[in-house]
Order: structure tokens, then C-alpha cells, then sequence
């Protein structure tokens, strides 16, 4: 299943590793280093202050969509999609 992260991109929901809320990532000195070593691979999807982060197996996305509404789209989820 994929799952829309903003700006007509869409992601393999298995490919996901982590969805960050914009606080937790701010407030973390480890995800800002990662960030900071992984820039290259940061693809910014918002126009305006990004909600949260996404990281994947290939790249970071700077969402504009709440981190909140990307998991309820994810519960829709069948486990059997992850495997």
C-alpha cells in the first residue's frame, strides 16, 4: 500500500521507517544530526514550514502533512502489507 505525503508524492507504507512530528524533531540533537549528515538526501515536499519528517530507507521528506494524520493513514494498514 502506499500512502500520500504531501505535494503528489507517494510512498511504499514498508519503505517507512520512522514519521516524525516537527517538535520531536527539533527537540532531538540525534535527528538533527542525521539530518544534517543525510542533507542530501532531504527532499523538502512543503511550501511552507514543514509537519513532520518521514525517513525511509532511501530518503528524509519534509512533510506538510501532520504527523497524526499520516499514522491514521497508515491504520488503515493490513500487516500483512509490511512483510
Amino acid at each position: 500500500m502506499y500512502i500520500h505525503i504531501g505535494e503528489d508524492h507517494n510512498i511504499r507504507a514498508k519503505d517507512i521507517i520512522t514519521i516524525l512530528d516537527k517538535e520531536s524533531a527539533n527537540q532531538s540533537e540525534l535527528v538533527e544530526e542525521f539530518l544534517t549528515r543525510h542533507k542530501e538526501k532531504v527532499m523538502n515536499l512543503s511550501k511552507n514550514p514543514y509537519k513532520s519528517v518521514i525517513i525511509t530507507y532511501d530518503k528524509v521528506y519534509l512533510s506538510p502533512i501532520a504527523s497524526g494524520t499520516l499514522k491514521k493513514r497508515s491504520s488503515h494498514l493490513n500487516i500483512q502489507e509490511f512483510l
